[in-house]
């Protein structure tokens, strides 16, 4: 009896405008080919594993990830791209390289994984970020195939043993990471799609308030609280950066979501960076009654607390648009 080899897929959601709901609508689809999905709600992506799905189904993968993407797209009118390959890394890089509309799908021979891998720039190599990139290129290591052929130990000198390991392995196509099927912890999301790749930090800033402002309002209106943020950009290459910050306390508080989601913006360091798309998650989601309000001297903490409870009240009775932020509404509102 032989064993199919394994084949993993990485689907990406392009949606401008996402309505509430919609990401786990576009799940749905995607489990009526496999059960063994893993979601990837900040990026609009999720994992497959199409190993058992392609003897169900009777298709190559190619045929198997086209299915998927034609589903999605008559079902919810969602574009999608798509990579496929023998592991996460792979399929991960070849959803990266397919335009919205496309499909790349790696074949299963260490043939096919090194002609993928081995012309590929190092930080095309999911792992290596843009400061272990410049640390390889001092050493004149472009490409992963470099990668591949640097001596381990050598690796070790310069990148440290654990992320060393790790990329050396996956410069060799070796990635044992499994797709696990879990539900999505409790959480909601927002995304700012920019119409052309942005550069204005200024416009940057205007995005995070009016994420937050979005996601105050959608807490309080479901009765949550949050105890973490996560924030994603999504730059002009298609790349991604993700940062999380724990609440000092948890909160649907506009005003506090906005401190932390401009302290992980500010992390980011985005001053000369193209953005394509910011997307803000709230995480850990617990009944609003968990709040601890503490009792402070200071009136305009109660102040900001009613007028956020006015705005609510506006946007339920006129609308998402109506209110907000002055900065958040005259930057992004055009």
């Amino acid at each position: 009896m032989t064993t199919s080899p394994r084949t993993i897929a990485r689907i990406h959601f392009h949606v401008a405008d996402p309505p509430p709901g919609l990401y786990d609508q576009l799940l749905a689809v995607l489990e009526t080919v496999t059960p063994r999905i893993e979601a990837h709600p900040a990026d609009w992506s999720a994992d497959l594993d199409l190993t058992g799905a392609l003897r169900y189904w009777a298709r190559d993968p190619t045929a198997l990830v086209d299915v998927i993407r034609l589903r999605i797209l008559a079902l919810h009118g969602v574009q999608t791209s798509a990579g496929a390959g023998p592991n996460r890394t792979i399929a991960t890089m070849a959803a990266a390289v397919s335009p919205p509309g496309t499909a790349t799908i790696i074949g299963p021979t260490p043939y096919d994984t090194a002609q993928f891998l081995r012309p590929r720039p190092t930080a095309a190599l999911p792992g290596i970020g843009p400061a272990s990139a410049k640390s390889l290129t001092r050493y004149g290591i472009h490409t992963i195939g470099d990668i591949a052929d640097t001596p381990l130990l050598t690796l070790h000198r310069i990148l440290g043993a654990a992320l060393a390991c790790q990329i050396h392995e996956r410069a060799h196509g070796h990635d044992e990471q499994p797709v696990t099927p879990a539900a999505a912890p409790r959480s909601i999301s927002a995304t700012h799609p920019y119409s052309h790749d942005e550069l204005n930090p200024a416009r940057h800033h205007a995005a995070l308030l009016g994420l937050t402002e979005e996601l105050g309002a959608r807490l309080r209106t479901e009765h949550s609280i949050t105890q973490a943020l996560t924030l994603t950009v999504s730059y002009a290459d298609r790349s991604t950066t993700t940062r999380t910050r724990a609440l000092a306390e948890p909160t649907a508080h506009t005003p506090h979501l906005t401190r932390t989601g401009l302290e992980l913006l500010d992390r980011l360091g985005l001053q000369r960076a193209r953005l394509r798309a910011m997307s803000l998650r709230a995480e850990r989601l617990l009944p609003a009654e968990q709040a601890v309000h503490q009792l402070t001297l200071d009136t305009g903490d109660d102040k900001a607390r009613d007028l956020e409870a006015a705005l609510d009240r506006a946007r339920a009775r006129y609308g998402s648009g109506i209110a907000g932020s002055a900065a958040a509404y005259r930057r992004t509102h055009h």
